[in-house]
């Protein structure tokens, strides 16, 4: 889904000016849900308020479909030019029980008129499709926040199933809620009559009505969900019509029905982004395209050798689609071949990637220290989730740092980058390609299960935009003996970025010798000698060391700020929000982000020892702050957390507070 957006100087009427509208840039402050109204109501007399911004979670059974209601709002709400941050939240099992709590899935989106940074702290609305839903959702809904549930699934043993010994919709417990009890699913059967579906087909559409009530709910824009579920459902047309029928009756329901006296605005966030074509984007599906974009911008095939592992699966099946532009995917029988393969076209001369997650990393890490000693440039793509061991395959977590800074046999080191958004996911590839074919050497790219399932706005950039990264491949001798004779020496180095020379097998006079053991400097020839493995070792660690990395950046507008707040990877949104509301009450706090974890930029020791407190959040227990102290001996403030969720803002705002009051 993609839109055009004028520059701000081009808006007739700025968000900032229209009633009800908070400033763009206000930050990720609590949800408002009490707009002035809009003007006149519209046809049928129901009022119509303008918000700045919603947070809507859907939450049912995982066969409830809940993340492609989810998605599908967020295609809508991309396409009408809101900004919008999303949190999928799904069980690991494939087909968890039916009506438990293990058994929930919900898809979190938070859409505004302005600048946002995360999927937001606690729901606006929450649909809850069966009693389980509501229970494991409801202590993250405020108090007046509106609770649409599905009255049908309130019987006496779904509700026995989670714990329920009465009616949470009788009892009084909801009293604090604006709830609309809707029989979702006799409403979506009723509807669906003229399709001659078993009721059991018919109850499947109840997410497209529930999708089509919250569609007229917030004023979202139909036409692409019709087309979509028409396209999804080409080879059973009946079945589509009957899902599209479904969504027109929730929109119908909204607005015929008393309980819904009130719909919401929110507008376009168009003076929030620069001009450009934009579209809503996951994390790896950016990600994908980014290695796309760097494989033709280095003129090399791609080639992506992979084992299927949550969460990174989804960039292999993506990949796969792209033979047009030169790309070759190979589904390993395990993670140990997929790198192996990767590995063996880097050889090639192909732009070479491997993705997995943690578990996976940690079967590649030998293949990954023949990487270091080959001296070839390699992707390794570690898409982080919740561990150990298989842990909590679709949560998130960034515990994956020192493993990939360490997790291998012997020296060996690897750069690594990670991005910070979904949209960022792009960059960030291109960022690792660079490093990996300038410096010949594997590289990590350390995404997670939050930015990888997540999604966001992303402007689609211009090719002229791109990086240059093409490389040339020796073709001839590059050494001279003392007899006048011209060879191939493998391992002389660039002087500039001691990168070795990428020669292609099968090129003339250019053949030399590959594998495991310790090589000769320069001639590349098997070495047992301690003082060549010492400096070989020393030169690997000093080519990683060289790689250019812009200096770290610190936003602090006031220049009064003695707590700086330093992140890395996906804790950037939270930690920006809170640092939004932090500066907003009045507080100052600088704030920077690293992309960059080996090597770190060169100005970060200075930056660290120019502030009292350094605030260092994340998602383990406290990775990064162990590398800070070790590298700086300067003391951080480690604040951590292993939940499988991502950050609150409001959380991280009370422990930044805490730090500047101390």
């Amino acid at each position: 889904m993609t839109s055009q957006v004028s520059s701000p100087a081009e808006q007739a009427e700025p968000a900032e000016q229209q009633a009800g509208f908070s400033p763009p840039g206000a930050g990720d402050e609590p949800s408002r849900l009490t707009g002035q109204r809009a003007g006149a109501p519209e046809s049928g007399g129901k009022e119509v308020r303008r918000l700045d911004r919603v947070i809507i979670r859907f939450a049912g059974d995982s066969g409830d479909g809940m993340q492609l209601t989810g998605d599908r709002f967020t295609s809508e709400t991309a396409s009408f030019g809101n900004d919008l941050s999303t949190l999928p939240n799904f069980p690991a099992e494939i087909r968890a029980p039916a009506g438990t709590l293990p058994g929930v899935s919900s898809f979190q989106l938070h859409f505004a008129d302005h600048d946002i940074l995360t999927p937001g702290d606690a729901p606006n609305v929450l649909v809850a499709m069966n009693p389980a839903a509501l229970k494991a959702n409801i202590a993250d809904v405020p108090r007046g926040a509106e609770i649409i549930v599905n009255t049908d699934e309130f019987t006496k043993r779904p509700m026995a199933k989670v714990g329920y010994a009465t009616s949470p919709l009788e009892d009084g417990s909801l009293d604090a809620y604006n709830v609309h009890p809707v029989p979702l699913t006799t409403l979506t059967i009723e509807a669906l009559k003229e399709f001659g579906l078993s009721r059991k087909e018919a109850e499947r559409s109840k997410n497209m009505f529930a999708l089509g009530l919250l569609s007229w709910m917030y004023h979202r824009p139909t036409e692409n969900t019709e087309k979509f579920l028409r396209k999804k459902f080409a080879k059973k047309p009946q079945i589509a019509e009957a899902n599209v029928a479904a969504f027109r009756a929730g929109w119908n329901f909204g607005e015929t029905t008393e309980d819904f006296a009130v719909s919401y605005e929110v507008a376009p966030a168009a003076s929030a982004f620069p001009a450009g074509t934009y579209r809503n984007i996951s994390g790896n599906l950016a990600l994908s395209y980014g290695l796309i974009a760097a494989s033709r911008q280095a003129d090399l095939p791609l080639y992506l050798g992979s084992y299927p592992i949550t969460p990174a699966s989804d960039i292999l099946h993506e990949l796969s689609k792209h033979k047009n532009f030169g790309v070759r995917t190979f589904q390993a029988e395990d993670e140990i071949a997929g790198i192996g393969a990767a590995l063996g076209a880097a050889f090639g001369g192909a732009l070479a990637v491997t993705t997995t997650s943690g578990p996976g990393v940690a079967l590649k890490s030998e293949t990954i220290g023949l990487a270091v000693s080959l001296e070839l440039p390699l992707l390794i793509v570690d898409i982080q989730r919740g561990g150990p061991s298989t842990g909590l395959p679709t949560k998130t977590e960034q515990a994956d740092l020192l493993q990939a800074m360490y997790g291998r046999n012997g020296e060996a080191p690897v750069p690594i980058v990670a991005p910070k958004t979904p949209a960022d996911c792009f960059e960030a590839a291109l960022d690792a390609a660079r490093i990996a074919l300038t410096y010949r050497t594997p590289v990590f790219l350390l995404s997670d299960g939050y930015l990888a399932n997540g999604s966001e706005p992303w402007r689609i950039p211009e090719q002229d935009e791109l990086p240059d990264l093409r490389v040339q491949f020796t073709t001839t001798p590059n050494h001279e003996l003392a007899d006048g004779t011209e060879v191939f020496w493998p391992y002389k180095r660039d002087p500039e970025t001691l990168a070795r020379p990428w020669a292609v097998p099968g090129t003339p006079g250019l053949e030399h010798r590959i594998g495991g053991i310790e090589k000769q400097d320069g001639t590349g020839n098997i070495s047992y000698d301690p003082a060549n493995h010492d400096f070989m070792v020393r030169t690997r660690q000093a080519k990683v060391d060289g790689v250019a990395v812009p200096d770290i950046e610190v936003d602090d507008p006031s220049g009064e700020a003695r707590t700086l707040v330093l992140g890395w990877g996906s804790t950037y949104g939270p930690i920006t929000a809170a640092v939004r509301r932090v500066r907003g009450a009045g507080s100052h706090v600088a704030q920077a982000h690293l992309r960059h974890l080996n090597p770190f930029p060169r100005n970060l020791g200075e930056v660290l020892k120019r502030y009292d407190t350094v605030v260092v959040p994340e998602m383990n227990l406290g990775q990064l702050a162990t590398l800070l102290r070790a590298r700086y001996l300067v003391d951080v403030r480690s604040h951590t957390q292993v939940s499988g969720m991502p950050f609150k803002a409001e959380q991280l705002a009370t422990v930044l507070k805490e730090a500047i009051d101390d």
